[in-house]
C-alpha cells in the first residue's frame, strides 16, 4: 500500500480527552476516530489490526471444534423477558420499539437468542455437544463510556455456546476454552491470567476471567505471592483467622456522636444494609474491612444485591426512622468472621445512635457467620500458600458455566438414551476483540508509539523513501515495493514528499515490526533495516534482504 494514497490521518498532539496511552496512540497514530461518546469508527489501520485479532480467533476457535454463525444485533424483548433479564440487566440494555411498537434489544449478549435457536434445532442426544460461536458488534449504554476502546457502548466480542447433554460434557468444553483462550492470548504477546470471577447478569455456576495485566485496568486481581492462585478481588475467599481476647464483657452504653472517637478500627463495627430478593439484611463488619456486596449476593444465591439505607429498613418496618433500632431482632442480622473477635468495640448507625461496649454474639440477633468482606493486600492467599497481592487487569475474555441457567427458564430441553426429557446444559466464552486490540497497545508501546506484535501489525514492513525526488532512491524504493508484493509481505510504502523526521516519527507512532530505509546507499543497493521493538538498525543488501527480513520476523513472533 502506498502512504501517500492510504487514509491514515495521524496527528501530533494528544488529544485532550485521551486518558490513557491505547486511547492517545491509536487516534494519533490514525487506527480510530470518534463519531460520539463511546463510539468509534475504525479506520484501514484500525480495521486491519482489529481483522487480524479476528483472524487468529477463528483459527484456535475452529481448531476447537468450534462453528461458526451469525445471529441478529436486533434481538425480540420477548426472549430477554423469558429468562427476566429484560428488567434485571438494566438501563444499560439499549432497547427500542418498532413502528408497530413491539419492543426490541440492541444486543448486549446473545444467551436467549442463540438459546431460543437451540431449542427449535436441538431436541435430541444425538445432536450433542455443540459449539457454536459469533464475532458481531455488541451494545450497551455504559453510564460513563472511558479510556477509548475499554469502556464503550459499541463493542466489536466473539462470543461462544456449548451446549451439553451432561454436566461432565460441559466441564471438558469449559476446560478446552480456557486452554484455547490461552492458545490465543499467547499468539497476540499479551501478559494476562485467568482469574476466579463472578458471572454478574449473565448468571451460572462457575466462571474465569481473563485479564491482561496492565496499570489502567479498572478491575483488581488479588493474586498469591507463592502459587499460581488468582482472582478478581471481588470473588477471593478470606481464610484468615481472628482470636477473640479475653477481656471481661462490658455494659452496652450510649454514646454521643461528640465522643464517638475510635482509635482501633479493627475494634469498630460498620453495619450495612442490603436489599436482596425483596427481603433487608444488615451485614456486620470491621471498620478496617470494606463489605464485599458481591459476596452478600453469592450467599443469599441472588441476582443482585443493593446496599440501601436505614431509612430504607424503617419503611420496610413501617417505623418511624427517630424509632429505628439496628439491635432489634427484626432485623435479620449476619456479620463478617472478622466480627466475631470483637470484644467491647464500638458501632455508630447512619441514624446518629452510637455506642460503646458492643458485643456482637450479645447485642445483635446475629443469624450467622460468614466471609462478607474484601480481601485485603497481606491477607493469607486462600490455597494455603502465601500472602495476596493486588495488581491491575483489563478484562479481555470470559468463561462461564451456565448450567441450566438459560435452558431450564426457556424450556430448551432434548430426550436423552431412554427418552426422558432433560434441560441442556450450557456454558458461553466470550473475548471482547476491541478490548483486546487497546489491551495489547497498553502493553506493546514506548514514548515513541506503537509496538505491534508481528501476529497483529497492520503491516510487517514500513518502506521509506528518504528522498522520493532523488532518482536512484525512488528507482530501487519502486523495485522493492514489487518484490515484498511478489513475496506476499504486507508493506507500507512511504512515498510522501515529505521530510525525513516525519517519515520517521509517522514510522514509529503507527508501529510497524521492520522498516526499510532507502538512503544515501540507494547507488550500492543498500538499505537500512530498523527493528521497531528494540532499535537495532543494520545495513543489508538487498539480495539478501528478504531472507533477513524473514528472519527478522521468525524472531520476533
Amino acid at each position: 500500500m502506498r502512504q501517500s494514497n492510504y487514509f491514515v490521518p495521524t496527528l501530533r498532539e494528544v488529544p485532550s480527552d485521551a486518558e490513557i496511552k491505547s486511547h492517545q496512540l491509536l487516534l494519533r497514530a490514525g487506527y480510530i476516530r470518534q463519531n460520539a461518546s463511546g463510539v468509534y469508527s475504525y479506520l484501514p489501520l484500525g480495521f486491519t489490526v482489529l481483522r487480524k485479532i479476528e483472524e487468529v480467533i477463528r483459527e484456535e476457535m475452529d481448531r476447537a471444534g468450534a462453528q461458526e454463525l451469525l445471529m441478529p444485533a436486533i434481538q425480540p424483548a420477548e426472549l430477554w423477558k423469558e429468562t427476566g433479564r429484560w428488567e434485571l440487566y438494566g438501563p444499560e440494555l439499549m432497547r427500542l420499539k418498532d413502528r408497530h411498537a413491539r419492543e426490541f434489544a440492541l444486543g448486549a449478549t446473545h444467551e436467549e437468542l442463540i438459546t431460543s435457536l437451540v431449542r427449535s434445532e436441538i431436541n435430541s442426544y444425538k445432536k450433542m455437544p455443540a459449539l457454536l460461536y459469533q464475532i458481531q458488534t455488541k451494545y450497551r449504554d455504559e453510564k460513563r463510556p472511558r479510556f477509548g476502546l475499554l469502556r464503550g457502548r459499541e463493542f466489536v466480542m466473539k462470543d461462544a455456546y456449548s451446549f451439553d447433554t451432561c454436566e461432565e460434557g460441559g466441564d471438558a468444553v469449559y476446560k478446552q476454552m480456557v486452554k484455547t483462550y490461552h492458545n490465543i492470548f499467547n499468539r497476540f504477546q499479551l501478559k494476562f491470567t485467568p482469574v476466579v470471577a463472578d458471572s454478574g447478569a449473565i448468571g451460572g455456576e462457575d466462571t474465569h476471567e481473563f485479564m491482561a495485566i496492565s496499570d489502567v485496568g479498572e478491575d483488581t486481581i488479588a493474586y498469591s505471592t507463592e502459587s499460581d492462585y488468582a482472582a478478581n478481588v471481588e470473588m477471593a475467599a478470606v481464610t484468615q483467622t481472628y482470636i477473640k481476647s479475653n477481656e471481661e464483657l462490658k455494659e452496652l452504653r450510649t454514646l454521643d456522636k461528640h465522643d464517638y472517637n475510635p482509635t482501633d478500627e479493627s475494634q469498630v463495627i460498620t453495619p450495612t444494609f442490603f436489599e436482596v430478593n425483596d427481603k433487608h439484611y444488615m451485614i456486620l463488619t470491621r471498620q478496617d474491612h470494606k463489605v464485599n456486596g458481591i459476596k452478600v449476593k453469592n450467599y443469599f444465591e441472588a441476582e443482585d444485591a443493593q446496599a440501601v439505607t436505614a431509612e430504607d429498613i424503617a419503611m420496610r418496618l413501617n417505623i418511624p426512622i427517630d424509632e429505628f433500632n439496628p439491635f432489634q431482632s427484626e432485623i435479620e442480622t449476619y456479620a463478617d468472621h472478622a466480627v466475631q473477635a470483637v470484644v467491647n468495640g464500638m458501632i455508630c448507625f447512619e441514624t446518629g445512635d452510637c455506642y460503646e461496649h458492643v458485643n456482637p454474639e450479645r447485642d445483635f440477633n446475629i443469624t450467622r457467620y460468614a466471609d462478607f468482606r474484601m480481601i485485603q493486600e497481606g491477607d493469607p492467599s486462600p490455597d494455603g500458600r502465601g500472602e495476596i497481592r493486588f495488581a491491575k487487569g483489563i478484562e479481555i475474555g470470559q468463561v462461564f458455566k451456565l448450567g441450566t441457567r438459560y435452558s431450564e427458564t426457556m424450556e430448551a430441553t432434548f430426550l436423552d438414551e431412554n427418552g426422558k426429557s432433560k434441560p441442556i446444559i450450557m456454558g458461553c466464552y466470550g473475548i471482547g476483540v476491541s478490548r483486546t486490540l487497546a489491551a495489547v497497545v497498553e502493553q506493546h508501546h514506548d514514548e515513541n508509539g506503537i509496538v505491534w506484535p508481528v501476529s497483529l501489525a497492520p503491516f510487517l514492513v514500513h518502506l521509506i523513501t528518504i528522498n522520493p525526488k532523488n532518482v536512484g532512491q525512488k528507482e530501487l524504493s519502486e523495485k522493492l515495493y514489487s518484490i515484498f508484493q511478489d513475496e506476499k509481505l504486507d508493506v507500507l510504502y512511504d512515498d510522501r514528499s515529505e521530510r525525513a523526521g516525519v517519515k520517521f516519527s509517522d514510522s514509529d507512532l503507527i508501529g510497524i515490526p521492520i522498516r526499510i530505509i532507502v538512503g544515501n546507499k540507494a547507488k550500492e543497493e543498500i538499505v537500512e533495516v530498523k527493528i521497531r521493538k528494540t532499535g537495532e538498525s543494520f545495513d543489508v543488501p538487498i539480495n539478501s534482504l528478504i531472507e533477513f527480513i524473514r528472519q527478522q520476523l521468525k524472531q520476533l513472533a
